[in-house]
């Protein structure tokens, strides 16, 4: 349907050539302004004129109210309140023709809340997951490093499938964040048409493309906000990565809202989250040893000894960098960071991509090492099946 702006031009146009046919008929007609009129005729000579012109203003007042009234009573009902809808819906439509051409390659997502199991194509997958997991708002190559990573992901998951397994993933931070298309409206208004076509657009940008370390799929890691560096893999979890190594992330102090948090909790609710018992007295050592990136690697509390990622857990901490102070028969832990720290730091990435870097330059920084693939070469398993 055309817009406003289509018959604002073709109001102006009409006018103009109004304007012009006037004019017109004002040069051919001789002047009579300095001619005396006889009094017997004025009266007549001013009915005439009114007579005149009363046809042409009535034809006039309808060519307006035809071009400019008609149209917008026709439009207004379908105007929407998202300004970026009418420039943006076409364009979605591409997108998603390009997102669902892959139909040989299919996600099972188990959705939690219904129990029930819905198969999507992988691009479409994915552009719902970087929706989920990364701010629309942020810059277009921090969302197309976040697809890659959405993509390897999903990737490695398909490759290692149990055999008979009911779903190939949750959509649950237990795997990645996953929300369909009616969630995803509901969050964000009139918003939705213009997020999503931006982050489909980062998604098509990417299109197939994943990434890998010695030409397998690698396990993309990634969270919020780091406390300045990024986390060996081994200093969280049990495995060492090649490609999650720490590296220096100095963006997030600055930019993300999560990089400093505070949390206090009564001496015997600390005890009940991490199933210990402290002197009656409350009179206990505090010892904490760091990692590498400065995060926890233990906490000693009197006679019991935790891991950092053990003591976030446990008190849902955001980060395991944290510090402990006792006052009374309080803890107060105060916290840099916001996620496990393993693998690449969105809004590190974000501010790597304000800087001018690409997705390519913010992945390869991320992750030590690694190569941008495709699924073809890499999965081709997965494209035939």
């Amino acid at each position: 349907m055309r817009n406003r702006k289509y018959y604002n031009k073709l109001i102006q146009k009409k006018l103009k050539q109004k304007n012009s046919l006037h004019q017109k008929s004002i040069v051919k007609k001789p002047s009579n302004h300095n001619l005396p009129i006889p009094k017997k005729t004025l009266g007549a000579k001013m009915n005439k004129g009114h007579s005149k012109w009363k046809l042409p203003s009535v034809l006039i007042i309808g060519l307006v109210f035809i071009i400019l009234v008609i149209p917008t009573l026709i439009v207004v009902p379908y105007i929407s309140n998202d300004p970026y809808e009418a420039s943006t819906v076409e364009q979605e439509s591409n997108y998603e023709e390009i997102l669902e051409s892959d139909s040989a390659v299919t996600v099972s997502v188990m959705r939690t809340q219904t129990e029930s199991v819905e198969d999507v194509p992988l691009e479409t997958y994915v552009s719902r997951v970087v929706a989920s997991e990364m701010p629309a708002e942020f810059e277009m190559e921090a969302l197309k490093s976040q697809a890659l990573a959405a993509r390897t992901y999903i990737v490695n998951k398909l490759l290692y499938q149990k055999e008979g397994a009911e779903s190939d993933v949750s959509d649950s931070k237990f795997d990645q964040v996953y929300k369909g298309e009616s969630e995803l409206r509901d969050n964000w208004g009139n918003k939705y048409n213009a997020n999503m076509k931006k982050i489909m657009e980062a998604v098509a940008a990417t299109e197939g493309e994943i990434l890998t370390y010695n030409n397998v799929p690698i396990d993309p890691q990634f969270f919020s906000t780091s406390n300045g560096y990024t986390e060996n893999s081994e200093d969280y979890y049990k495995n060492e990565m090649p490609y999650l190594r720490s590296v220096a992330s100095p963006w997030d102090k600055e930019s993300s809202p999560y990089f400093l948090d505070q949390e206090t909790f009564t001496i015997e609710d600390v005890e009940g989250k991490l199933g210990m018992d402290l002197p009656d007295n409350n009179q206990f050592a505090i010892e904490v040893t760091r990692t590498e990136s400065n995060r926890v690697k233990e906490l000693k509390l009197g006679d019991h000894t935790f891991t950092g990622r053990d003591v976030r857990e446990a008190l849902e901490l955001r980060s395991s960098d944290f510090t402990v102070e006792q006052k009374n028969e309080h803890l107060i832990f105060r916290t840099k960071g916001n996620g496990h720290g393993v693998g690449m730091s969105q809004y590190g990435a974000n501010g790597m991509a304000k800087e001018g870097k690409t997705y390519k330059d913010i992945v390869q920084y991320y992750y030590t090492d690694v190569e941008i693939s495709t699924v073809s070469d890499s999965a081709p398993a997965l494209v035939v099946r």
